[in-house]
Formats: C-alpha cells, structure tokens, sequence
C-alpha cells in the first residue's frame, strides 16, 4: 500500500538522536539553540523559538500578540481545527472568511470585509503547502494596525517571489511525523520582531527569564534535545525532500490534469505539498475506495469546515462567518483526496490508480 504519509528517517537522524542519548542532556539546551538558529536562517528572519508542537507554536503567538476575550481574529474555516480551537482558549472571536477556490486560501478581498473595530489579526494558513496571497494580507495587517500571524505547519520551504512562509509575520511551524521534515512532535515561532520572540520564550519556559525566577505566567512547551536533533538532521535534507516533492507533482499533474482537478500553483509561489490534493469529478469516497483497491491510499482533509464540527455547532455564539455564499469550500463541499508525494514509480501507480478510478466511474 502507497500510504498518504509516512517520516522520511535515515542514519543521521539515528545517530543524531543517539548522541544525544549518550550526552545526559535530554531537555532544552545546545541542539534546540543550534536547531532554532538554523530554521531562523532558512526562513530569513532574526528569531525562531522551538516549542513543542506546531499547536504550542500557535497558542504563544497568540498570547505574546496580547490577543484575548473580546478580540476578533480573521482566519479561515478550511483547515485543521488546531488555530481555531487555541483562539477560542484564549478568549478571541474566530471571524471565518471565504477561500480561492484554487489554492483553499485565505480570499484577501473577504479578509478586508471582513475587518471591524475589535480585529486584532489577522491568521493565515498556508494550506497544503501552497501560500497564502501575503504580500496582500501584509499590507492589510499593515493599513489596519493588526497582527499577521502563520500557520505554516504545512508549508516548510513554501515562498511567495522568493519571499519563505515564516517571515511575513509571526510563522508558526509543525514538525508532526507528517509533516515535510519532522522531529516526532514539536513547532517553532519565527519573527522578525525581538520583543515578540523574547515573550514568547517566556511563556514555553514558565515565565522564567532566570532559572526559578518567574517574571511572567508561563507554560512548560519546550523542545527536546532529541527533538531538536532530529530536527537539526531533517533540515539538512529539507531542500532534497522539497524538490523531490515538487517533481512528484509535477508528474502526477502532466499524467492526471485531463481527468481529476489538479493542484493550482499561483505564479511565482513556491508550493511544497505536504499533500498533493485533487478533486473529482463524482462522489471522491467512491474513488478513493477505488483506489485503496489498487493499492494507493488516500485521505480527505478535511471532510468538514470547522464552523460545522461539533464543538463549534455546540456554540455558535462563539464565532462569526462572513461569506457572500458564492464560493465552494464554505459552503462544505472539499477537495477530493490526498496523494502520496514519494518516488517516481510510486507516482506510476498512483497516476494509473487514478485514471482508472475514472474509467469505473465513468461507466
């Protein structure tokens, strides 16, 4: 079976994560400082904070923009419940608005529509690994006073005219076994912004801006030394597994764009695919069982948009949504399935997989 995903893990990382082992020094120290300043230099930013997870990323980003009970954040509704859910702790208002129905970004027209007089930020997703339009959302951030922040969980190398996701605003990272490059679990915050950077390092580290003195209320969402050795080993191959990444699309959309809807890359847009998404013509679980049969796995991210899961059914008065109801993805209808992005001759199969799911259902 061609699985949706799978880590990418060899002998460095291996023998990364053993002599770390071998040194005693498990929690945060020289490999998460080492790890933090490298993905700074990848991401072309002055800071990056290594955290737990790409969730702790998002929930200090929040918190050290001050965002809180009664602020509105605009964001979008098609994603992973995860940036949701932290602005809703925190007290904020979710304000969800329409998508490109090509790329599943933010729309900035609806962003601007959107805005009100207790908007604080702006949260952009770069869903799939395809970029989010920034150059217009920061000029929005920057024409209304607001906070730009990133979720890049999927989006690692991503770029905007040679300009990385991560540094147009507050980026926020995961590095879930899932992701483009990995360290099991854990995240990382990036900025330009010094003030911003130190609060957050504050909060992952219960406050302390010495060791047992407490300065601010905190949280303990530090990275690991063996997270952030394997980490260190992974970014070494980001750029390999980027490209091989790009390549693997680009084959399945030359073999597959007369038949399904292939992935759409804006003009000069860097897209990475962490998933390589398609929709179809007919019922896509039909499809995918089809192609399950043939050996080639698939997924739906995501079968809801998060105003309609359960929690936020429960309580409605805890968002708002501003859509004209023109476009397709907020009105619940999503893209079709997930491919695995690996070798060449697993693309073959997928590809035939694919054209033949469309035959049958043709039929």
């Amino acid at each position: 079976m061609i699985v949706v995903a799978r880590p990418l893990l060899g002998y460095e990382e291996e023998a990364a994560v053993l002599r770390v082992l071998a040194s005693g020094q498990l929690a945060q120290g020289e490999h998460v400082a080492d790890f933090e300043r490298r993905f700074a230099e990848l991401c072309h930013v002055r800071e990056a904070v290594a955290v737990s997870s790409g969730t702790a990323a998002l929930h200090l980003a929040l918190l050290a923009h001050n965002i809180g009970p009664g602020d509105e954040v605009i964001t979008t509704a098609f994603s992973f419940a995860a940036a949701v859910s932290l602005i809703l702790l925190v007290g904020a208002i979710p304000v969800f608005v329409d998508i490109d129905p090509d790329t599943y970004t933010l729309d900035p027209a609806q962003v601007e529509i959107a805005i009100s007089r207790r908007t604080k930020a702006i949260l952009a997703v770069h869903l799939y690994g395809h970029p989010c339009d920034m150059q217009r959302l920061e000029q929005l951030a920057e024409a209304y006073s607001l906070a730009l922040i990133e979720d890049a969980s999927q989006a690692h190398a991503a770029a905007v005219q040679g300009r990385l996701v991560g540094s147009f605003g507050a980026g926020c990272f995961s590095f879930y076994a899932t992701k483009n490059m990995t360290t099991g679990e854990g995240g990382m915050v990036t900025t330009n912004d010094s003030a911003l950077a130190e609060k957050v390092r504050l909060l992952r580290n219960q406050g302390q801006e010495a060791r047992f003195y407490h300065t601010i209320l905190g949280y303990n969402l530090r990275m690991t030394e063996l997270q952030a050795a394997l980490g260190i080993a992974q970014l070494e191959k980001l750029e390999y597994f980027t490209r091989r990444r790009i390549a693997n699309a680009a084959f399945l959309t030359e073999h597959l764009k007369r038949v399904v809807q292939t992935p759409v890359v804006r003009p000069g847009y860097r897209h990475v695919y962490q998933q390589y998404t398609i929709r179809v013509p007919v019922d896509r679980n039909e499809w995918a069982a089809t192609l399950r049969s043939r050996g080639v796995d698939t997924a739906i991210r995501y079968p809801l948009p998060i105003y309609q899961q359960p929690f936020c059914r429960r309580r409605s008065s805890l968002f708002r949504i501003l859509s004209p109801g023109k476009k397709l993805l907020m009105k619940g209808s999503n893209p079709a399935a997930h491919l695995p992005a690996r070798s060449p001759r697993n693309g073959e199969r997928c590809a035939a997989g694919i054209i033949a799911s469309g035959a049958s259902s043709a039929k």
